[in-house]
């Protein structure tokens, strides 16, 4: 009688495989992952795709809600720091979550059950976003109907990606005086960045509300 796999044995399966596929979506695109290029970059037998994830879609989908949680956490961290805006403008300009993001939504154009997760998380962020900074804009004393919040959210992460998506063509023009207006703007309502009081305090309980990081997916959408 065959050996009985452990739950731990299991996990740390999945875990190899779903790490490859980033791996390989980040590096190559998303084109690039493959049953056999999964099963060589985990060193693994590629037949252990299908056992652990029936289809190619269904790995997609358990990857992006892997880091559209790990995300989330973060950008619950970020708006809990005492300078939310800070927080989340570093989120969204965080170029390394972007990449990853932006392989989804091109996959998501050929793969239905990948358009409906992004779409469902990308509510859930948005709308985390402006429940906790329609109060902190309004503290700051900014005038909502001259500045929604909404459309202040909605321009930070829009320019962050549309940075992003230029810059992998080499065109830079304009950007880091846009970057410099935005982060002028922040300043003026926060004063300069101070760094984390308590950066390894990954729990955000501590004084700075842990570190700061965005993602549709893996970063907000």
């Amino acid at each position: 009688m065959p050996a009985r796999r452990s739950p731990v044995d299991d996990s740390a399966t999945r875990t190899a495989l779903l790490d490859a596929a980033e791996a390989l979506m980040v590096e190559e695109g998303y084109a690039a992952v493959t049953t056999r290029r999964l099963g060589a970059r985990a060193g693994l037998n590629n037949a252990l795709v299908f056992y652990y994830f029936g289809t190619m879609d269904t790995l997609f989908v358990e990857l992006f809600r892997r880091g559209a949680e790990r995300s989330l956490e973060r950008l619950k961290r970020a708006l809990r720091s005492p300078q939310p805006l800070w927080a989340l403008w570093e989120l969204t300009h965080d170029f390394s979550s972007n990449a990853l993001t932006m392989e989804f939504i091109a996959l998501a154009n050929h793969r239905k059950a990948i358009r409906a997760e992004i779409a469902a998380y990308s509510r859930t962020f948005r709308t985390l976003q402006l429940e906790s900074l329609s109060g902190v804009l309004e503290g700051y004393g900014v005038d909502p109907r001259r500045w929604p919040p909404a459309s202040l959210i909605l321009m930070m992460a829009g320019i962050s990606r549309f940075i992003h998506i230029e810059e992998a063509f080499d065109l830079d023009i304009g950007h880091a005086e846009t970057v410099a207006v935005i982060e002028r703007e922040i300043r003026a309502l926060e004063g300069d960045r101070r760094p984390d009081e308590d950066p390894g305090d990954e729990s955000g309980e501590g004084p700075a509300g842990g570190s700061a990081g965005d993602g549709t997916g893996v970063r907000a959408v």
